[in-house]
């Protein structure tokens, strides 16, 4: 991957290479017996993916006599207020998902993360890109070992489209609405949405506004907290004209996103549904839900729609990496732990468990299906990467924005209102 601008197996055989040193640490650390106990934090609650995650603590216990991790699976909507509750008292994990940006500047302010700058394994700064570390990196100090690239775009099955007469995936967002048409004339809603749990629905009000906004108007709204620019209720109100069409499932605004097959990913798993805006990691998701609980067949994607008039940069990519950090006080274990999360064999066992591309450069040369294989392309080609907004703005305007999406497309306010919802957020820090 070249380097670009981001807003801010024997898996035992590799655990036993690494080199621990004990030392203690509040929430686990080292017992008067020399054993070491560590607490792991992860979105994943059933299915390969936390079957994943007990099995490499699995592996990496037995290759690290005397390391104990307890691994809690924890709701992907429930895991940021439950965290920074955590985070908060001094109870929290030594080791747990970081989504980045303000969120995790926020963290660094508190002197509630672990620098890893100077702790990262040859293997980690060979294989996974420098690009990769940015989503990670405040103030040149790295806080979190990437694990996947997940940039947003829609999921769509190949066999609905066909039977709709849509012939070539939408490059512009008058084509989408053209396929949106054709896919109602067949009889299928054209997107799922799971607005129930808000950050989906905001997905596309994100995307809206990476057409819309240059890089520098996202850069300068990130760092003053400002979002007067013109962009911004351009692309509520493009978001607003878009919605008119009537593209959504019907009773999107009470659909959750990924639990069930009622669920908007659910409705994707079994032909309910044309299409579905998310990150990459929704191929696992809708591999859960699917009736033989095995990947979707007829599973492609595209990058979201180019948008004619807007100041993005053609191109751009919204979702950037997900990472694991170490807590402040966390044993010297947790970062061994990490060095090995970024090993290509712990994560080529990511990518199966989750059918979402890994990281590591070495790892990504064993996908193999054609629908991530795009996602990489299409990432590896972005001239600009922004990691999602309610990201990169931190836990209060990110929730003040995702609620007002969810307005805005239940008729409850307007372009403008979303855009004075967000701003009202902003001042108050």
């Amino acid at each position: 991957m070249k380097a670009r601008k981001i807003l801010a197996g024997s898996a035992v055989m590799m655990a036993a290479a690494l080199v621990l040193s004990a030392c203690s640490g509040a929430d686990g650390g080292s017992s008067s017996d020399g054993s070491v106990n560590m607490t792991l934090w992860q979105n994943s609650t059933t299915g390969p993916g936390k079957e994943f995650w007990n099995k490499t603590v699995a592996d990496f216990e037995k290759a690290n006599e005397g390391v104990k991790i307890k691994v809690q699976s924890i709701q992907n909507e429930d895991l940021d207020g439950k965290l920074q509750t955590a985070l908060n008292s001094g109870d929290a994990p030594d080791i747990f998902l970081q989504r980045g940006g303000g969120k995790m500047a926020a963290m660094v302010a508190a002197g509630q993360l672990m620098d890893l700058s100077d702790k990262l394994s040859d293997t980690a700064t060979e294989e996974i890109p420098e690009g990769s570390f940015k989503a990670n990196t405040l103030d040149g100090k790295v806080y979190a070992m990437p694990v996947a690239v997940l940039p947003g775009g829609l999921f769509y099955s190949q066999d609905l489209f066909a039977a709709a007469g849509i012939t070539e995936t939408p490059k512009t967002i008058d084509e989408l609405e053209t396929a949106v048409g054709k896919l109602k004339d067949s009889g299928v809603q054209p997107i799922a949405l799971g607005a129930k749990d808000a950050w989906p629905a905001a997905h596309w009000y994100y995307h809206f506004a990476l057409r819309a906004c240059s890089p520098d108007t996202l850069a300068k709204a990130a760092d003053e907290k400002d979002f007067s620019a013109p962009c911004w209720e351009d692309a509520a109100q493009q978001l607003a004209d878009f919605a008119g069409t009537e593209p959504f499932n019907e009773g999107f605004l009470t659909t959750s996103a990924q639990q069930g097959a009622g669920s908007s990913a659910g409705l994707l798993a079994n032909h309910q549904a044309g299409m579905e805006l998310m990150g990459a990691w929704n191929p696992g998701v809708i591999a859960s839900l699917t009736p033989d609980e095995k990947p979707l067949p007829d599973l492609s994607w595209f990058a979201f729609p180019e948008i004619p008039g807007g100041d993005g940069e053609p191109g751009s990519v919204l979702g950037g990496v997900d990472g694991y950090s170490c807590g402040a006080d966390a044993p010297a274990e947790c970062v061994d732990f990490l060095n090995y999360l970024a090993t290509s064999d712990v994560q080529k066992e990511y990518y199966a468990a989750f059918n979402a591309p890994p990281v590591n450069t070495v790892a990504q040369e064993a996908v193999e299906e054609p629908y991530l294989q795009e996602i990489l392309k299409a990432y590896n080609a972005a001239p600009y990467v922004s990691q999602w907004l309610d990201t990169v703005y931190g836990l209060n305007i990110g929730n003040a924005l995702n609620v007002a999406v969810v307005d805005l497309l239940a008729g409850k306010t307007d372009a403008k209102g979303l855009v004075s919802a967000v701003n009202d957020a902003a001042k108050k820090g």
